[in-house]
């Protein structure tokens, strides 16, 4: 798997940075490439606060008077090096090969207490209320809110006094910057926009961690998601006391069934069990401990911060990149876009949204993904048009960028389509109702009263994926539901073949009617597009799937129910009262073609992706295996509790 925040093997994120440890001939010859055409500087740069934060610089050899370059910077937790002025990367040392081509001065930096960093690392680290009054620093720069012991600090000051330090001690620059990064990078870049430094004209945050409790890596709309991070910590959260050049695990375990695995730990407390995290890992406690949208994650929360802090000031250019299949920070690249859309008009920020997984842009060739191929190399058009020309022209003046508002790949066409805005401004709200015996309309219900009633059951938990896996199945976003379409405590319904082509354009809602005997329940939601009976394979497909009737999964969510009215108070079911609960899903761009059909499963449990929920009101990471309990569950679809999904729609 390419670059994952949420996987054990978050050092494939080096790959981005092209520091991998894995040697060959065309390694080789490329270290030695490198060699000839960069000039490798180690430095400690200092923060305000005198912490040192470890610096990896390569500077193109022939820059001087006649070839000033501009800096293009990576802030990372996963490692800057390789470490030492006579170790260089194997490939590289930018984040592509065409930027590599292109030249600039590459700047790596270990954040705060990550690494070869001083400092104690923050997870997502809060930003300074940049509205307060600000203190004054001995060089005459503002240095945030006002404090009694040392300079306030957040990412963005770190980010200011590097590019500051960069500006006087390394020549032959042309006094331009710029920043990118993917997935946890990509939080850093976007961490950098409020106060932004003078010099720093580019940014380009992809896939950026963005909101934890809400949509991205942590939790979805409250959900734990179990497996990534379960995964993920025991390598992160490993963190030594002092800087080192590499990090070890928490402990040492190798599944062979995933689904298996979490089902034998039982209740997610074992977690911390003395064979695993045994209250070693710091931020997967910080994870438990803050069962609702407390001030822990509010503020970690870097939403709010992306604005312009300076009356009659911008934020430098965005280009804000995500994936249509990003397991991790779908939620991320689109709300980031929004946030920065929202609170500063008449910026200068783009999107971009491909058919991709977290990160899958930055590799050579993303022509497929499981059984569907897109007919063309996806990542190298990404590359070829927006970020080489985005960076070349902002920071180099090269050329021109002439990219749309937004660029969106249609999942359902394998066509790119460009927008003003997004959503787009042609679109409308259509509501599509659950129906009795399965069906789905776009009439609302008229039955004084209809329900589908099943069992819930957290012993027996629907899986989110059809198979046996010892990791997380990244396919299971395009994944066929059939397997799931099978089991008694999934609810299928389904439309008739449509007779027009259906385009979702944007965000996605579920408005159910439920009761429930339990006090506690999730629910997922997923959006189908069915294929007919009589698909053609497609022309690759390494699996050899018959796709006729293939139910392939377009958007999926989370909510854990005890959220529905608030994620600061949740609340409890009371058994046997009808309740609505609201399920908002990421925007999708997707056809479903003339012929197919539209499916919704909703269901209980997606395990061992989210952490089972006891279907009691409690905080679930004390809750005992005496807690999990079976629930009865109705669905409701009459005149008065008409459970429907509004989708968004793009008129044609």
């Amino acid at each position: 798997m390419f670059v994952s925040r949420l996987i054990l093997t978050a050092l494939s994120v080096f790959l981005i940075s092209y520091t991998g440890n894995a040697q060959s001939p065309a390694a080789a010859a490329d270290s030695l490439l490198v060699r000839q055409n960069y000039t490798k500087l180690d430095r400690q740069i200092p923060m305000r606060d005198g912490t040192k934060l470890y610096t990896v610089i390569y500077v193109p050899t022939d820059a001087g008077s006649a070839n000033r370059y501009p800096f293009l910077m990576e802030r990372t937790p996963y490692s800057a090096g390789p470490y030492g002025e006579a170790n260089y990367p194997k490939t590289g040392p930018g984040p592509s090969k065409a930027l590599s081509q292109e030249k600039y001065i590459f700047v790596f930096q270990d954040v705060r207490g990550r690494y070869m960093s001083e400092g104690n690392f923050e997870e997502m680290t809060p930003s300074l209320d940049r509205t307060k009054a600000t203190a004054v620093s001995g060089k005459g720069k503002k240095s945030g809110p006002k404090t009694n012991v040392t300079p306030a600090t957040d990412e963005s000051t770190d980010t200011y006094d590097t590019i500051e330090w960069l500006l006087k001690n390394i020549p032959n620059h042309n006094g331009r910057v710029g920043l990118i990064g993917i997935s946890y990078p990509g939080f850093y870049a976007s961490a950098a926009l409020p106060g932004a430094h003078p010099a720093l004209k580019a940014v380009s945050p992809q896939a950026p961690v963005t909101d934890e409790f809400i949509g991205d890596d942590a939790r979805h709309n409250g959900a734990f998601f179990l497996l990534d991070n379960f995964a993920f910590m025991n390598y992160f959260d490993a963190m030594p006391k002092k800087p080192v050049e590499a990090y070890d695990v928490l402990f040492r375990w190798s599944p062979k069934d995933a689904y298996q695995f979490f089902l034998d730990l039982g209740p997610i407390k074992n977690a911390n069990g003395p064979t695993y995290f045994n209250n070693r890992g710091r931020i997967w406690n910080e994870y438990l401990q803050h069962d609702t949208y407390d001030a822990y994650w509010k503020s970690r929360n870097i939403r709010p911060h992306l604005k312009a802090t300076q009356p009659g000031t911008q934020l430098p250019a965005t280009l804000v990149v995500g994936g249509w299949y990003d397991a991790e920070d779908l939620f991320g690249a689109l709300r980031t876009y929004e946030s920065i859309e929202k609170q500063n008009p008449g910026n200068n920020n783009r999107l971009i949204m491909g058919p991709w997984t977290h990160g899958a842009w930055a590799r050579d060739n993303w022509s497929q993904f499981g059984p569907f191929s897109f007919g063309q190399n996806t990542a190298s058009y990404y590359r070829d048009t927006f970020e080489t020309p985005f960076f070349a022209y902002h920071l180099k003046g090269k050329g021109s960028f002439t990219a749309p508002e937004a660029a969106m790949f249609d999942t359902g066409t394998n066509a790119w389509q460009t927008f003003d805005t997004w959503p787009p401004k042609t679109t409308t709200t259509q509501s599509v109702f659950l129906a009795p015996h399965g069906q789905l309309t776009t009439t609302a219900p008229t039955a004084s009263e209809s329900f589908d009633e099943y069992v819930s059951d957290p012993a027996k938990p629907v899986p989110y994926t059809d198979g046996v896996y010892a990791r997380r199945n990244n396919q299971y976003m395009i994944e066929d539901q059939r397997f799931a379409a099978r089991r008694p405590d999934v609810v299928t319904f389904i439309s008739a073949p449509l007779t027009d082509d259906l385009v979702v354009a944007g965000p996605i809602t579920a408005n159910l009617f439920v009761a429930t005997t339990g006090t506690d329940a999730d629910f997922i939601v997923k959006v189908i597009d069915v294929l007919p009976d009589d698909a053609p394979n497609p022309a690759e497909n390494p699996k050899g799937l018959t796709m006729g009737g293939y139910q392939r999964l377009v958007r999926a969510e989370v909510l854990r129910g005890k959220f529905r009215n608030s994620f600061e108070q949740p609340e409890p079911f009371t058994p046997g009262q009808v309740t609505e609960v609201r399920v908002p899903l990421n925007d999708a761009f997707h056809t479903f073609r003339k012929g197919h059909r539209l499916m919704i499963q909703v269901q209980h449990t997606w395990f061992p992706l989210v952490d089972r929920n006891p279907q009691k009101f409690l905080d679930i990471s004390a809750a005992e295996a005496t807690d999990f309990q079976k629930a009865t569950m109705r669905l409701y679809h009459d005149a008065s509790h008409p459970s429907k999904i509004d989708l968004t729609t793009q008129n044609r």
